[in-house]
């Protein structure tokens, strides 16, 4: 006898239910997350092949030999702030550029300290290339506390800071430092006819042949600025950084580019807690130890115009303002964000995070690995939000 319709539906019905009861006992669970959290499931674009970026390269030839007139370099140089005692440091540094890149391209190295270097440090130093090694000392006016900070606010505010357990926070150096790669570095007189620099830490790490020049890469393919790595900040080190923003942004709001990435500076889907806690920021920034920059960026009247206000509200002796969102947020706000470039080709490591390309280029890191130690170092990566709102560009 046939079974009538509406009972095979309920049937059915009842074979699906139960298959997708099974499923809901049987199957992987998955991990439990808040809204905006990170997880180890996020496809790392590292993990695939990687070759030289599109676009117009120069590669090596004798043209790049030390020490000749003439010669194919452009207007650029390798740059470091780096102490005395820090020399062994650097040399290892050194070392691994110049493995990777710099001994087919033989650009200068200039070095800048607060205090003269010791013939130590320039003899260690100058072993390590076969370029040409500047030394430079920097003007007090330059690196000095400037007379607008109120001392006795700056001591209450180190108090606050070290309160949050804010890294640094007592070290007037470290703050010090901060402005003056923040806005001080460009305006030195070694670099008044210099318009590329590649910056340089001692102790970071360097995995991949490189074998075109990067400088042309970024003069002949329009580029403004390069990064490897792209991480959240600690809000609490920067409280009032974006209001002090809105409010330049107010008086300028012909300096915003129409093609700005904004949404990558203010999100708050993916870390709503850093967004709240900065007021409005998203905190997300190009970890500035490693950068690619054409100097002419910071010395338009847009960038310089927005440091000197920061510089005057006072925030990188209150605070903690680092140089790496003051640049992020600078370019976010006034570059076209297509100028902005993922060097995914170069490996690069700043203990504990790191940028590992899958490319037979590479050797001493892991792809698409972006940090090195606990798995909780996995949401400080902001790459995602970068590729979401800009590209990989």
């Amino acid at each position: 006898m046939a079974i009538a319709r509406p009972v095979r539906a309920l049937g059915l019905a009842a074979v699906v239910m139960w298959c997708f009861f099974l499923y809901q006992i049987f199957a992987p669970s998955a991990p439990i997350r808040r809204p905006g959290e990170v997880g180890w499931d996020e496809y790392d674009p590292n993990l695939e092949p990687t070759d030289e970026p599109e676009g117009i390269l120069v590669h090596v030839s004798d043209e790049y030999a030390p020490g000749i007139a003439n010669s194919a370099r452009i207007n650029a140089t390798l740059l470091a702030l780096v102490r005395n005692e820090e020399v062994d440091g650097m040399v290892q540094a050194m070392r691994d550029l110049e493995r990777t890149w710099n001994h087919k391209f033989n650009y200068p190295w200039t070095f800048f300290n607060d205090v003269p270097f010791s013939e130590e440090f320039k003899t260690k130093t100058q072993n390590e290339t076969k370029a040409e090694c500047k030394y430079e000392l920097i003007p007090k006016e330059h690196w000095e506390m400037p007379s607008w900070i109120n001392k006795d606010l700056y001591d209450e505010s180190i108090k606050l800071l070290l309160d949050e357990k804010i890294q640094y926070a007592d070290k007037i150096s470290y703050h010090q430092m901060c402005r003056w790669n923040s806005g001080m570095f460009y305006k030195h007189p070694a670099l008044a006819d210099t318009q590329f620099y590649w910056r340089v830490e001692p102790n970071v790490h360097f995995f991949c042949d490189v074998d075109y020049d990067v400088f042309r890469y970024m003069q002949d393919n329009n580029k403004t600025y390069g990064f490897t790595i792209n991480l959240y900040d600690a809000p609490q080190s920067i409280p009032t950084l974006w209001p002090e923003t809105l409010k330049f942004l107010a008086e300028h709001p012909e300096y915003i580019h129409e093609n700005n990435a904004m949404d990558w500076l203010t999100d708050s889907i993916r870390r709503p807690d850093h967004n709240r806690k900065a007021n409005g920021y998203s905190t997300c920034h190009f970890w500035s130890n490693f950068e690619i920059a054409d100097m002419r960026f910071w010395r338009s009247k847009a960038y310089d115009d927005y440091f000197n206000h920061l510089d005057r509200a006072g925030g990188f002796f209150y605070e903690r303002w680092g140089d790496a969102p003051v640049h992020s947020i600078g370019l976010g706000l006034f570059e076209d964000s297509s100028r902005i470039h993922w060097f995914r080709d170069i490996g690069y490591q700043h203990v504990p995070f790191i940028n590992c390309p899958n490319s037979n280029k590479c050797k001493g890191c892991t792809a698409g690995k972006p940090f090195e130690g606990e798995s909780f170092l996995q949401k400080e990566d902001c790459r995602p939000n970068w590729f979401k709102f800009v590209g990989m560009g």
